[in-house]
């Protein structure tokens, strides 16, 4: 199957200025080297701790910022470099539901205005479609036609994020970048959201981005699941492979950090040392070996830590500081570099 999305070792840094002339001094390597692809029709879930890139990635892959550089398509169009005026046209088919939708939503609209933005702007139907379209749109995501005269501060936090998904569904696009759209929310709503989002998924057809630093959540919505650590993928397999077998040691920590009520994986619990290391100034080698002191790393510095598929479909960084050493050995022979996923 054709990818709806693909990018190939992408990187977004930002840079870090200084002085009176604020010249760049040095720059935060947010996203640093990821190759990824997402099927129509697919969820991919997106993991990891705060600050390791997640929301950059999701931003940059629909040119909500500049990549520094690698390559995106979508819909096999390269749209690294596009123009803003080019992009315009293509950006009905790939849309974003943000954390946050008290911040994402402008209290000074109505939400019939909130929802028809996007058709305004992209200039479907008149202003009487328009109120139509954002009836059925409120139908869709299970809030009433009466809430289009009101405004988003008046409503919940899950009923505020309804609204959000409704003005992304407006153009009916075939990609969705979810960046963390349940975890706002009171534990109650998410599972609430989470549904309507796979029933949405179910009837359109949409693919998903879903990123998110909650694993359960993670393995009930996706296909597949990447891990992102300091801006690169340590790891990418499918769901299940990733929760019953997961073999990068970053991986296996998260895993065990999910709360459980079974009281014997309380000593099994992978706590990690150390503290992540600076995007600004990255490590030489392995970043996660760095953090946790491991012995090879030293070994690590200038080598290969690109994905490899250690088993069908299930890609893993080739790296000495985080993998079983008869799984490195394994990786460490000749072997196929995944450029994409």
């Amino acid at each position: 199957m054709t990818p709806i999305l693909e990018c190939s070792d992408l990187r977004v840094h930002f840079p870090v200025k200084s002085g009176i002339i604020k010249r760049a001094v040095a720059a935060v390597h947010a996203v640093d080297g990821v190759s990824l692809e997402i099927s129509p029709g697919e969820t991919l879930g997106l993991v990891g701790e705060s600050g390791c890139g997640k929301s950059t990635l999701g931003k940059a892959l629909i040119r909500l910022l500049k990549p520094t550089s690698g390559s995106i398509h979508f819909q096999q169009t390269d749209i690294t470099m596009m123009s803003q005026m080019k992009l315009r046209a293509l950006r009905k088919d790939f849309q974003m539901v943000f954390q946050d939708p008290a911040e994402s939503l402008n209290p000074r609209m109505s939400v019939r205005d909130l929802i028809a933005e996007p058709l305004v702007i992209h200039r479907i139907g008149n202003r009487a479609q328009q109120t139509q379209k954002v009836h059925q749109l409120l139908d869709r995501v299970g809030l009433q036609r009466s809430s289009s005269d009101r405004y988003s501060f008046e409503f919940s936090g899950g009923q505020r994020q309804r609204i959000g998904i409704a003005r992304a569904l407006a153009l009916e696009p075939k990609l969705i970048i979810c960046d963390e759209p349940v975890s706002a929310l009171d534990v109650s709503v998410q599972s609430q959201i989470i549904n309507l989002l796979l029933e949405l998924q179910r009837d359109l057809g949409i693919a998903y981005l879903f990123i998110s630093h909650d694993l359960s959540v993670v393995k009930h919505v996706s296909d597949r699941v990447a891990v992102m650590y300091l801006g690169k993928l340590v790891e990418l397999a499918k769901a299940s492979s990733i929760y019953q077998n997961a073999r990068h040691g970053y991986t296996q920590a998260l895993l065990s950090a999910i709360p459980s009520t079974d009281q014997r994986r309380e000593g099994k619990r992978l706590i990690l040392q150390g503290d992540i290391p600076s995007p600004i100034n990255p490590p030489a080698g392995s970043a996660f070996g760095h953090r946790i002191g491991h012995p090879r790393y030293e070994e690590t510095i200038g080598m290969d830590l690109s994905l490899k598929e250690i088993a069908p479909d299930h890609w893993v960084a080739a790296d000495p500081c985080s993998l079983s050493v008869s799984d490195f050995e394994m990786l460490a022979a000749p072997a196929k570099l995944a450029t994409h996923a």
